[in-house]
């Protein structure tokens, strides 16, 4: 059957495997939900960035979260999406990808929090993954609407499942969330090539959670 010839997506496992042994050694330094030990150990907080000059943190932040259930819930769609997107790009672009929708979400939520005057400690994979569903979105509207066990139906209600849940909760960076939607569909239209295409794109105050 196809399911046992596909690729093993070596790439968003070891990403998977950064979050959750970053989430261990902060919980044996210390708290996850502590919001002051979180920023001392790289959670996005807009002044430290924007008046230190500690960018470091659009970055670090992504692989940081909250509590033991925030890291699970983002783990689990990251392993069920993310090694079709890593499939369908190929690893180095996937990894490329990844980053940048998780580092562009950070500023994006940061630009908003900036504007809506917000001061809260922020971290998590959720940018990244909403990149994630937004390039899978691309790629499967390209594909006819199916991408091996995805159908553009499953993921447009799942983007609306899970948009709806962050609107409707609180502590929640909602302005990540689209940010990295919106760019991983964007990314995915210059990173993708459809199968049996050719040109160089051809190859194999609080506490936000991310998600």
């Amino acid at each position: 059957m196809e399911q046992h010839h596909r690729k093993p997506a070596y790439v968003n496992n070891a990403l998977i495997a950064v979050s959750i042994l970053y989430y261990f050694w902060l919980e044996f330094h210390g708290s996850t939900e502590n919001a002051v030990f979180m920023v001392n150990h790289g959670a996005m907080y807009t002044p430290l960035v924007v008046e230190e000059g500690e960018y470091y943190r659009l970055l670090t932040s992504v692989f940081m979260h909250f509590g033991i259930s925030h890291l699970v819930n983002n783990m689990v769609i990251q392993f069920v999406l993310g090694d079709n997107l890593e499939r369908a790009l190929g690893r180095i672009k996937y990894l490329v990808f990844y980053l940048i929708c998780g580092v562009g979400a950070n500023i994006f939520s940061m630009v908003v929090s900036i504007n809506d005057y917000e001061q809260a400690v922020s971290a998590g994979a959720s940018g990244a993954i909403f990149g994630v569903i937004g390039g899978l979105l691309y790629v499967v509207i390209r594909n006819r609407g199916r991408l091996e066990d995805l159908s553009t139906r499953q993921l447009v209600l799942f983007i609306v499942c899970s948009l709806y849940f962050g609107f409707s909760s609180t502590g929640i960076d909602n302005a990540a969330h689209i940010g990295g939607l919106v760019l991983g569909f964007l990314l995915a239209a210059i990173f993708y090539t459809a199968p049996g295409s050719s040109g160089p794109n051809a190859e194999e105050g609080g506490m936000n959670e991310g998600y």
